[in-house]
This record gives C-alpha cells, sequence and structure tokens, in this order.
C-alpha cells in the first residue's frame, strides 16, 4: 500500500493507486502473449500490476516519472531493476529500449495523459499488437463505441482503424488511494491483421480529426477546408455528419478525397 507522501508525490502526475490485487491480476491477464515476448508497463507506481506480469513468461519494463516510485521499485522488485525506464512516456524514444521488436503496452493510465498515450500507441501501431490499460470510464467507453453514439469520435474512429477495441469491465473509485471522483474502465486492443489503410494514413487522420472538430455539421461544412470540388461534395456521404460513419466509411470518404486533391 502507498504510504502518504508517495500518493502526495502522485497527485500532480493525475494518479492514482490501485489497491485491489484481484484487479490488478484481471488487467494482467487480459494480455494474450501472443506474437509478441516483450511487454511496457506505464506508471507502475508501487508494482500492484507490475507483481503479476513478472509471473508471466514475457521480459516486462517499466517507465515511470516520478522518482519515489522508482526507488520503491528498485528496492521492492530486484529483478525488475535493470528494466525500469525512469523518464516520461510521451517524451521518450522507445526504440531505444525494443529497438524494432514488437511489444504490447499495459497500465494503470493517469487520467489526464491517458488519450495521449493512446495517440503514442497509435504512431508506433507496427510494434504494438495489443494494449491492456485503465482509463476514465467515460474515455474507455468512447474509444470502444460505434458510429451513432453520442460519445463516438476522434479516438473512437482512429483507434479501431487499426485496431478491435473491447471495453472489459469497470472499475469502481473504492478500489484506489486516493480515489478518483468517477468510475474507471479498463480496455484491450488487439491489432488487425491487415493494420494498413488503402488510403493515406496523414489524411486519414487530418479527415477524422477535421470532421469531428464540427460534429453537429455535415460534412460537407465541416470539411470545407479541404478545398473540395463541387462534383465530389454532391456525394451522398458528405450529408451526413462524422458520427453517422463507420470506420470503413471514414477510409472511404478519405479515399474520396485523396483523389479529388491530387
Amino acid at each position: 500500500m502507498a504510504n502518504h507522501n508517495q500518493v502526495k508525490a502522485k497527485k500532480h502526475l493525475g494518479q492514482h493507486f490501485l489497491e485491489d490485487e484481484s484487479i490488478a491480476q484481471d488487467i494482467a491477464d487480459s494480455l494474450s502473449l501472443e506474437g509478441y515476448k516483450d511487454v511496457l508497463e506505464i506508471g507502475p507506481g508501487m508494482g500492484v500490476l507490475t507483481k503479476y506480469l513478472l509471473k508471466k513468461n514475457t521480459t516486462t519494463y517499466v517507465i515511470e516519472i516520478d522518482t519515489e516510485s522508482v526507488e520503491y521499485l528498485k528496492n521492492n522488485y530486484l529483478n525488475l531493476a535493470d528494466r525500469i525506464i525512469e523518464k516520461d512516456f510521451l517524451k521518450y524514444d522507445l526504440n531505444l529500449i525494443f529497438k524494432d521488436k514488437s511489444f504490447a503496452i499495459i497500465g494503470n493510465f493517469p487520467y489526464n495523459i491517458s488519450s495521449q498515450i493512446l495517440f503514442k500507441t497509435l504512431e508506433l501501431r507496427h510494434q504494438i499488437p495489443e494494449f491492456s490499460g485503465m482509463f476514465q470510464k467515460e474515455v474507455a467507453k468512447r474509444i470502444c463505441s460505434k458510429e451513432g453514439s453520442k460519445v463516438y469520435g476522434i479516438l473512437s474512429v482512429l483507434t479501431q482503424a487499426f485496431y478491435d477495441a473491447e471495453y472489459l469491465f469497470t472499475v469502481p473509485p473504492t478500489v484506489f488511494n486516493p480515489p478518483p471522483k468517477v468510475d474507471s474502465g479498463v480496455l484491450l486492443l488487439k491489432r488487425k491483421a491487415d493494420f494498413k489503410l488503402p488510403c493515406d494514413e496523414k489524411l486519414f487522420f487530418r479527415v477524422v480529426k477535421t470532421g469531428f472538430q464540427q460534429r453537429r455539421k455535415t460534412l460537407r461544412n465541416s470539411l470545407k477546408t479541404f478545398n473540395l470540388s463541387d462534383n465530389l461534395k454532391a456525394n451522398t456521404i458528405f450529408g451526413q455528419r462524422p458520427e453517422q460513419l463507420s470506420v470503413s466509411q471514414f477510409i472511404e470518404l478519405t479515399s474520396l478525397i485523396e483523389n479529388d486533391i491530387n
């Protein structure tokens, strides 16, 4: 259990210590461990999840920015000591550790950077076949939601273009120290067998983000900055709002735009 000073040190990082061992084990067990040998845990804190990862037939690395947590891990998990990366995940070049190898990501993510963690994972999708983690519940639900949902948005489309997303279970605030003010949700991402898009991927990201920036408008209005031809804008797909389009329709939309602007 984390002491008062350790909890205080973590508050500014948006981190909450998970204290329920069974939930930690469930998160660790969510990974299939197929197709890779290495696992990277983000923000291990006092190692409640780490201890279950270390029991598995994988090589576990942890990345932690908080010096007190790093000291705790070094003193209490001696077999992990040389695989503790005392860096900021969002700024650290993971090729320094993994080169071109595949690895999974797992963690109880700080709420305030959880979306950024996901976006970095998407950038490294060619190396990350699996991802399991705890988010604020509404964010986890958003990532896994389908078209037509009020919470369907940028995170949903960009993630599901490359990964199959599954919402696993809800975690109440009472199992954390300090307890957050909201429920948490654990999700699992499994990379699709064919995760390369049949369109320009940078353009795809731009189309999705631009479309949802004005989600109540039709795509004909929200995508005006692309200076599309009148002929293309007459296509019925442009009469829809972004939350009405499935991931495959966004890919189709991007291909149409790509052909129009080239």
